[in-house]
C-alpha cells in the first residue's frame, strides 16, 4: 500500500477504488440498461442506451438489423459498454465500462434462448414477457454478444470512505497505470513534483 493510499487529499488516484467481484457481478444481474457504444466509419465514437442481459461471461442485447450500430459493429466489432447502479437497490455510485468484441446473431438457436430470457428479465409478469418476446421475435432483429476483454470498475462508496477516514484499507486495489506511471508524468509535465 502506498502512502497515497493511506491519505488523500485529492481525488486524482480513483483507480484504487474498483468494484469487489461480488458487487461487479451484482451490478451486471441488477441493472437492465447499459450504454452501447460503437465508432463510425468516419471514426467518431457514437453510443445509445439500450437494454442487455448478463450472461455466461457475456453482455447480451438486440436490435433491428438495420440500426446504424449493427452495420458499424458488422464493420468493426469493437464496442464497449457503459453500466451505473443508478436506479438499482445497489444505489448510486458504482459503475462498470468494459470494452469488447460483438458477435451479431442471427441464428434461430440463439434467438430461442435469448428472446425469452431477455423478455423475463425486462417485464418480469409472464404475461406482459409473452407478448414483449412476441413483439422481439421480428424478421429484422439481431442478437449482439459482447465479450469481454477489458474490465474498468469504481465503486463511489469506497472513495466517500476513504475520504471520511472510515474504509478499511484493504479493500482498495492496486492502482493501475493511469493512475501510477501516467499520473507521475503529468505532474511532471505540470512542474508539480
Amino acid at each position: 500500500m502506498t502512502e497515497a493510499q493511506k491519505d488523500i487529499d485529492n481525488y486524482e488516484l480513483v483507480s484504487i477504488y474498483h468494484l469487489n467481484k461480488d458487487d461487479q457481478e451484482q451490478l451486471l444481474m441488477a441493472q437492465k440498461e447499459c450504454v452501447f457504444n460503437w465508432c463510425t466509419k468516419d471514426s467518431w465514437p457514437m453510443g445509445v442506451i439500450m437494454s442487455y442481459i448478463w450472461r455466461d461471461g457475456r453482455i447480451w442485447l438486440t436490435a433491428g438489423a438495420h440500426r446504424h450500430r449493427i452495420s458499424a459493429v458488422r464493420r468493426n466489432s469493437k464496442v464497449s459498454i457503459v453500466i451505473t447502479s443508478t436506479g438499482t437497490d445497489m444505489g448510486p455510485g458504482k459503475t462498470i465500462t468494459l470494452k469488447g468484441n460483438c458477435i451479431v446473431h442471427e441464428d434461430r438457436k440463439t434467438k430461442a434462448w435469448f428472446y425469452p430470457d431477455f423478455a423475463r428479465a425486462l417485464r418480469g409478469e409472464a404475461e406482459a414477457a409473452e407478448k414483449f418476446e412476441t413483439f422481439l421475435d421480428s424478421p429484422l432483429r439481431v442478437v449482439l454478444e459482447v465479450v469481454p476483454e477489458k474490465w474498468i470498475t469504481y465503486d463511489g462508496a469506497k472513495m466517500r470512505a476513504h475520504g471520511e477516514g472510515t474504509l478499511d484499507l484493504s479493500e482498495l486495489a492496486e492502482p493501475l497505470e493511469s493512475d501510477t506511471a501516467r499520473l507521475r508524468a503529468e505532474l511532471a509535465r505540470r512542474k508539480l513534483t
